[in-house]
């Protein structure tokens, strides 16, 4: 599970987070949505301790990221692309991470198979297009055999296929008893997954629940999210 309580955080006189709250349930997809600048990957890095809040906690299983004993075991992450160097083969990437880890390396082709990656594992990183560097985070993210993922965007870059494919990864990891976090703001494509949404703005929590209720009154997600959006502009 993954807990979020009175996260708040200020840059100078900016207020970045105020106040958030929310979780990620076990067995449940949870999409995150906001405009750019609303507060999503502050939320994400302060949950995977390469941030700090001002006051709050975030927690990954009732610990603190930082204390966590084997975090890739415990929470697999996607934040920023690959984060492999771009010389590096896909398969030596994935070594040095399960090496440094303590992650058996046969589930590095494992991962690779899962991923749709298992023909380029030898390749150089330098080389992969924006999806397949999309896959190779994906893979690393998934080495522990995490309870818990963190994504930021992840079908960016891949194609109808490959989105396809996440959504069926996702479901699957969700229905094994996995917790999933999914930012975005792609609200056609978090509306074919997510069980439960959360949308800030302006680092605050406009709605949060199952699917159904925060969209209910409305045609659709978009129109849901943007009734959102202009009513918090006009308090």
């Amino acid at each position: 599970m993954l807990t979020i309580t009175g996260l708040s955080k200020r840059h100078g006189p900016r207020t970045v987070l105020s106040d958030v709250s929310f979780e990620a349930l076990p067995g449940r997809v949870t999409g995150f949505l906001g405009p750019n600048g609303a507060g999503k990957s502050s939320t994400l890095r302060i949950l995977l301790g390469l941030d700090r809040a001002g006051s709050g906690t975030a927690l990954v299983d009732g610990r603190p990221y930082r204390a966590l004993r084997d975090p890739l075991r415990t929470v697999g992450s996607v934040l920023d692309g690959s984060g492999a160097h771009r010389s590096r083969t896909a398969r030596n990437h994935l070594t040095w991470v399960a090496r440094a880890s303590g992650i058996p390396r046969r589930r590095v082709d494992e991962v690779l198979e899962q991923v749709g990656l298992a023909g380029a594992g030898r390749a150089r990183v330098g080389t992969f297009s924006l999806g397949m560097g999309q896959r190779l985070g994906l893979a690393a993210a998934l080495l522990g055999e995490p309870r818990a993922l963190v994504l930021d965007e992840p079908v960016n870059g891949l194609d109808p296929e490959g989105i396809r494919w996440i959504r069926r990864l996702l479901r699957d990891f969700a229905d094994a008893g996995g917790a999933v976090l999914l930012s975005s703001h792609l609200m056609s494509e978090v509306a074919e997954i997510a069980d439960d949404l959360v949308v800030i703005a302006g680092g605050r929590i406009l709605q949060q629940g199952p699917l159904d209720a925060v969209t209910a009154g409305h045609a659709n997600l978009e129109d849901a999210f943007f009734a959102l959006i202009d009513a918090a502009a006009t308090r």
